[in-house]
């Protein structure tokens, strides 16, 4: 514990004195040019700037920030086996501002993770596929993305190149991220070479963003397609601190579409946003059915080597829809609900169709108008030819086999504000067949703390 303790605290020390350090913004504003909102710096002496050096820096562009989240989880039910594991992710952030510096339209984000755990509760004690709490990886210190953008025209097109993670900007609602099992959706993790450019791994690659008019939004991104690289080991520990910067794996494209209605805070109508988008990996998939000689990859006297098929696609939409929004409340406030869904091509996936959603409902109770209360369902369907594959196994084999259908998480969960910039986070998970298994179904019960600075 004395070990763990130096550690954690040399690594903050050397966040906040290094000259680089990463950072993706996840404020969308900030107080007096330095303080993010929210942060439990508005509740502490000096707004937790003492010596007045964040402020400095924030006058010439410079943004630091920390944020701290843990988890205490546990299996209660069913799943591989029961246990309670704790889990926590601290993350280091930087933005700079290189227009206070004299390069208009400039900017730098970077950020990094030092990732610890007692073990993984999807993993190791449901064994699942769908996320159930979005910040489980394996322990390390690792980069996450680092990148420059460059923004034109006053800021209606920016160009970002560096290292990238897809799901900061692609593929998400902005209602669902309160939930711990809102996540880069299971149908990209589970289908792309090491789980895609996704938290914890990112990649090299350039994005291009183009706004002609305030409501609406294109994005298209190109990206190395493999983060990890091939091997047997989790793909976060091919890639263990985030350094491998591959660049000659075949590449992968995203693109999406985003229309938003409603969505400030001066705005008094109910707020919208659509998303559409499509993704296209160049590389080899295997065959999740056949083998290379035209066989069934069950059937003992084939060959037992998947046939390739080149290139892979997903087709996804992502809906954001207020339903009541009180005076004066902002786009996420009053009753809202969220859904994402995607398609991939059967015969070289793992996961098939996918589909999540739920409901928010924020500032409903009296004196507590930042508490949010929310159900969200996360349902993946194994591919026709994975279901396939299991029923030609037991065939062959005679013996009982897991036929895998789908898996179906249900998330009810309470985000209560101790003080602007820390939250306390109770969850109940249900879990129905765990990696396509109808005989172990899950139950997880526990909490999360979120405190950013």
């Amino acid at each position: 514990m004395r070990r763990s303790r130096n550690f954690v605290t040399a690594f903050v020390v050397w966040l906040l004195t290094a000259s680089t350090v990463w950072a993706q913004a996840w404020w969308d504003e900030l107080e007096d040019g330095f303080l993010p909102v929210p942060s439990v710096g508005s509740s502490l002496p000096h707004r937790g700037d003492p010596g007045g050096v964040r402020k400095w820096l924030g006058d010439r562009g410079i943004v630091l920030g920390l944020e701290y989240t843990s988890d205490v989880l546990s299996n209660v039910s069913g799943g591989t086996t029961t246990g309670t594991i704790y889990q926590g992710k601290l993350q280091g952030i930087l933005t700079v501002d290189f227009g206070k510096l004299g390069l208009d339209g400039l900017s730098l984000f970077a950020n990094a993770f030092q990732i610890h755990n007692t073990g993984r509760i999807r993993r190791d004690l449901v064994g699942g596929i769908n996320t159930i709490a979005a910040i489980e990886a394996a322990p390390s210190t690792r980069l996450s993305e680092l990148w420059l953008e460059q923004a034109l025209f006053g800021g209606k097109v920016s160009l970002r190149a560096g290292q990238l993670a897809a799901d900061s900007e692609f593929f998400y609602s902005d209602l669902s991220l309160m939930f711990l099992q809102s996540d880069w959706p299971t149908i990209a993790a589970a289908n792309l070479p090491s789980g895609g450019a996704a938290y914890p791994l990112s990649t090299p690659g350039i994005r291009l963003k183009v706004q002609p008019v305030s409501e609406l939004t294109m994005l298209i991104a190109l990206l190395n397609g493999d983060p990890a690289g091939p091997g047997f080991q989790d793909p976060d520990v091919r890639n263990f601190n985030g350094l491998n910067f591959r660049l000659a794996d075949a590449p992968f494209l995203i693109a999406e579409a985003q229309y938003r209605r409603n969505v400030g805070k001066t705005d008094t109508g109910l707020a919208t946003t659509l998303k559409v988008g499509g993704w296209q990996h160049f590389g080899w998939f295997a065959d999740q059915r056949f083998a290379n000689d035209g066989t069934l990859l069950a059937n003992p006297s084939g060959s037992g080597i998947p046939a390739e098929r080149q290139g892979n696609f997903g087709l996804y939409a992502v809906i954001d829809q207020q339903l009541w929004r009180p005076a004066g409340g902002d786009a996420l406030s009053g009753l809202s609900i969220f859904s994402r869904l995607s398609f991939s091509p059967s015969d070289r996936n793992l996961i098939d169709r996918y589909i999540d959603g739920g409901v928010v409902a924020a500032g409903l109770i009296p004196g507590l108008p930042d508490d949010r209360i929310g159900a969200s369902v996360i349902h993946a369907k194994f591919s026709n030819s994975v279901t396939a594959f299991d029923q030609d196994t037991a065939r062959f084999t005679g013996a009982p086999v897991v036929i895998r259908d789908s898996e179906t998480n249900l998330e009810l969960t309470y985000v209560h504000q101790i003080v602007p910039g820390w939250t306390v986070q109770p969850t109940l998970q249900f879990i129905w067949h765990p990696n396509g298994d109808a005989t172990r179904n899950a139950v997880v019960v526990g909490a999360r703390s979120l405190i950013r600075y």
